[in-house]
């Protein structure tokens, strides 16, 4: 009997859940644990842990019901575009702080613009955390 229930299940195709949205999740929004819930059903390419997506800012505006897939989602943004942030250069025991003008949002570890108020140039810099980027040779 026991062989019999093991075929059954070894027969069965596993499926998975997929993660969509409760409502309409504006973009730029960062989503929590009432944006989202689980449903029956494998979608190829959508998300599969509500793990992966509480935390997460949505990139594009999500509706309810659909799959929200890995691309629909980023870091949060910790500086906002046209914000007054600080900016360091720290290369070699050299350590210069400026300030600078946000040209784009990002999360930490990502890349944006940001106009040098001092010299007004644009430079690409590393969000280090809120309100802090940094250029230089290692970044």
């Amino acid at each position: 009997m026991r062989w019999l229930i093991a075929l059954l299940f070894a027969a069965t195709p596993a499926l998975g859940d997929t993660v969509v949205a409760n409502g309409t999740i504006r973009s730029m929004s960062v989503i929590g644990p009432a944006d989202v819930r689980l449903v029956a059903g494998d979608t190829p390419g959508a998300i599969l842990d509500l793990a992966a997506a509480i935390g997460m800012e949505a990139r594009v505006n999500l509706y309810p019901g659909r799959p929200i897939r890995p691309g629909d989602l980023r870091e949060p943004a910790v500086i906002n575009r046209n914000e007054i942030i600080t900016l360091q250069y720290d290369a070699n025991g050299l350590l210069i702080v400026t300030e600078g003008r946000a040209l784009d949002r990002a999360g930490i570890g990502e890349r944006l613009r940001v106009l040098n108020l001092s010299s007004r140039t644009t430079v690409t810099a590393t969000v280090q955390g809120a309100g802090l980027a940094t250029v230089g040779p290692s970044y």
